[in-house]
């Protein structure tokens, strides 16, 4: 399957240093090689970068390494394919406007028990080829139908629990999403995520051989939440999310967590399955 990493804090910040290790299990201590893709929230706009080469090797994600974008909301994903194409259609994260926002969705996992259908709605389809792209297509139609304009916090928070509940009864659900103002992320098998904040220390990357004093270029105020499917970190204490669980972050911070018990029972998805191919 892929890997996930977001990142949310509630200062401007560069996700040099996390990008740096997690692109090393594109192809060098893993095998996440069928392409990238890496989103940052910048006010109203968002940067997105995608390729269907390996983060690795990948002169996108070789700019990307070193060009040190500040953003309170990144995105980023590695693909390893296990059905569907490699192409640039299907890689994460995928990018769609609801409430005049851009929204950004990655996904790990596997929902090839779909209905068929389910992502082709009156606003939203998707373009490729993935189960991935037709979740997200899904979660944005039905909040789309039940709010013309954005909700509060809350409201946003117990809706997705809902519409994620529906969706991870059908297979392995990992995934993070954001507006770029809140970052969601649910874990079905594998998440973690650490806060850092003061008093900053020092970090060791587990896929490269590279240390990183954080303490050097932040403030006493600056907080900064780490989202990954595994940790990144050797030298720091991750937190690993309980299976089902749903967490909302809002500047650097788990705001909201709650456990997304399974069921099929809404109205948007029916029972008729089919085969689709996954990330």
């Amino acid at each position: 399957m892929c890997q996930l990493l977001g990142m949310n804090c509630n200062v401007p910040t560069d996700i040099a240093f996390s990008f740096r290790g997690f692109r090393q299990r594109a192809g060098v201590t893993d095998q996440h090689s069928d392409g990238f893709g890496i989103g940052f929230f910048e006010e109203a706009g968002c940067r997105l970068f995608l390729d269907y080469k390996a983060a690795s090797e990948s002169p996108i994600a070789k700019l990307v390494d070193h060009y040190p974008i500040k953003s309170l909301n990144v995105i980023a994903h590695i693909r390893k394919a296990t059905q569907g194409v490699v192409s640039l259609a299907n890689c994460h994260p995928f990018q769609r406007e609801l409430w005049g926002q851009y929204w950004l969705f990655a996904h790990n996992g596997d929902l090839k028990r779909l209905p068929r259908g389910i992502g082709k709605g009156h606003y939203y389809q998707p373009v490729g080829t993935t189960d991935s792209e037709q979740a997200f297509c899904f979660l944005l139609e039905n909040l789309r139908s039940h709010h013309d304009t954005m909700p509060s916090p809350d409201i946003l928070f117990a809706e997705l629990k809902v519409l994620t509940s529906a969706l991870a009864g059908y297979g392995v659900f990992n995934f993070i999403l954001s507006n770029g103002q809140y970052m969601f992320a649910h874990c079905s098998t594998n998440l973690s995520y650490i806060v850092r904040k003061a008093p900053f220390t020092t970090a060791h990357l587990l896929d490269e051989d590279v240390t990183f004093d954080f303490s050097t270029v932040t403030t006493p105020t600056d907080r900064v939440a780490v989202i990954a499917t595994q940790p990144l970190t050797d030298n720091e204490v991750w937190t690993k999310f309980e299976p089902d669980q749903l967490i909302m972050f809002i500047e650097g911070e788990p705001v909201w967590e709650q456990r997304c018990l399974h069921t099929r029972k809404t109205a948007a998805i029916t029972e008729s399955t089919t085969s689709e191919p996954h990330a």
